[in-house]
């Protein structure tokens, strides 16, 4: 009995200790890991009360970068409200095929634009808070509102 209790409490101590470590040291560390936008861009509404941004997100690990994600937010410029996602975008390539125009044609019209062939769209919302929004595809193929 003495030698299980023996070995029970020295390997249970440095079991604890070990899992104390990882649950307190390593989501410490991860969120230091947050990744940097790649390509963003802001446009205020006419008016002044609205504003959208874009920000590109490269994915992948260290040795190959994998396909860009691309993510448009609606917000009002007052308050401390959380902004809204109004769009998701998937695939293409570095340089202009990450990015997304973003041309307010009145106060409650928002016309948002991309290029890019292999690019898939994720999400997208048709009016946001009042907001109607359109998505245009310039990649050459179509330019067809969406």
């Amino acid at each position: 009995m003495e030698w299980i209790n023996k070995g029970g409490l020295g390997s249970s101590s440095r079991t604890h200790k070990a899992i104390l470590v990882l649950t307190f040291c390593v989501p410490v560390l991860m969120s230091g890991c947050k990744a940097s936008p790649t390509w963003s861009a802001e446009a205020r509404s006419p008016d002044g009360k609205m504003v959208a941004t874009a920000e590109t997100f490269a994915n992948g690990g260290f040795v190959a970068p994998g396909p860009s994600t691309t993510f448009v937010y609606l917000n009002w410029t007052a308050g401390s409200q959380p902004k809204t996602l109004i769009l998701a975008l998937s695939g293409g390539a570095e340089g202009d095929e990450m990015k997304v125009g973003m041309n307010w044609l009145a106060p409650a019209r928002l016309e948002l634009t991309y290029k890019g062939t292999h690019r898939s769209v994720d999400f997208q919302a048709v009016k946001f808070a009042g907001v109607d929004i359109t998505l245009r595809d310039f990649s050459g193929n179509t330019d067809a509102a969406r």
